[in-house]
């Protein structure tokens, strides 16, 4: 989306030359509850994940002014996404000043791909200012120079090696679900969690890819118990990793109220019971994981995912 704002500037001289054209982009990404899986691969640098989209953004605004060079962020703190910016300023064919808003309902530090969205919406939203495209591939290359990312750059469920920020495999879409969702406290830093040593074996290398193929098939028949079944594996095999302190009293929570699985961040605070939305019991089970989880951490927040057209 651009739109433009004539600027009018004074010369050395004092003559107002031809208006500059102050331009406007604006994008969003959303983000992602934790991952339905996330391990390793048999092959080499093949740490990858799959991703859980809910409806959940990040919104960007871009106040482009030609003819300047100065690029300010609000927040301060975002200077990740500052960074991009100046990035592609670098290489547009009419680079700019402006100034870039983020604005986010993703919480920070708790495994919902919260940088991640500010990242791809940022560029979406300066390209759009700009004129220039920018497609997958070019975002790809861009944020591999930040940062680990997450896959929320395409619509959907993917897989996606957040390391090396390639794509692997779009899987498609679900039917909507709920997560009831708990938060352990604190924050974690993605880029210091992915600099930890992998522990994994060539058998956990090699369950990692069966549960790849499991989760895969499973998008593909719209399979909940089969997807709920697998987020729950990797939860408990991301406990060597970055342990969860009350995963276990969660799995009970959600054979209790007959929930689909338990997802988690598995770099991130938070944890979740997955729900049916279409099952005729969804609204007493709802509730039953809201207070069942409430006593456990003491907050609650309920997500719901994105479906796509499949």
């Amino acid at each position: 989306m651009r739109s433009p704002d004539a600027v009018l500037r004074q010369d050395a001289q004092g003559r107002a030359p031809a208006p500059f054209t102050a331009v406007t982009g604006m994008s969003t990404a959303s983000g992602t509850f934790g991952e339905l899986l996330q391990g390793v691969l048999p092959e080499e640098n093949s740490d990858f994940l799959v991703t859980l989209p809910i409806a959940r953004w990040a919104r960007v605004t871009f106040h482009g002014t030609p003819g300047t060079d100065e690029l300010e962020v609000r927040p301060a703190h975002k200077l990740k996404a500052l960074r991009l910016t100046e990035m592609i300023m670098q290489s547009a064919d009419a680079p700019m000043g402006g100034v870039l808003a983020i604005e986010s309902t993703l919480t920070e530090g708790k495994g919902l791909a919260s940088s991640s969205a500010d990242l791809v919406a940022t560029a979406r939203a300066v390209a759009n200012a700009l004129g220039e495209p920018m497609p997958p591939r070019r975002i790809e290359s861009l944020l591999a120079r930040i940062e680990p990312t997450d896959g929320v750059l395409y619509p959907g469920i993917v897989a996606f090696y957040h390391r090396r920020v390639a794509l692997h495999t779009e899987l498609g879409s679900l039917p909507p679900m709920t997560v009831v969702g708990a938060d352990e406290g604190g924050e974690i830093d993605t880029i210091a969690f992915n600099r930890i040593p992998k522990p994994f074996s060539a058998a956990d290398r090699a369950e990692y890819a069966r549960l790849l193929e499991r989760v895969a098939g499973a998008v593909a028949r719209a399979d909940l118990a089969e997807v709920g079944a697998v987020a729950t594996r990797s939860a408990l095999m991301n406990q060597v990793l970055r342990p969860k302190r009350t995963l276990d009293d969660m799995i009970g929570i959600c054979r209790q109220v007959g929930g689909l699985g338990v997802v988690v961040g598995h770099s991130g605070t938070c944890l979740g019971v997955l729900l049916d939305t279409a099952d005729p019991s969804y609204p007493q089970r709802l509730v039953d994981a809201a207070s069942a989880c409430s006593e456990l951490v003491g907050n609650v927040t309920v997500y719901r995912t994105l479906s796509f057209d499949r």
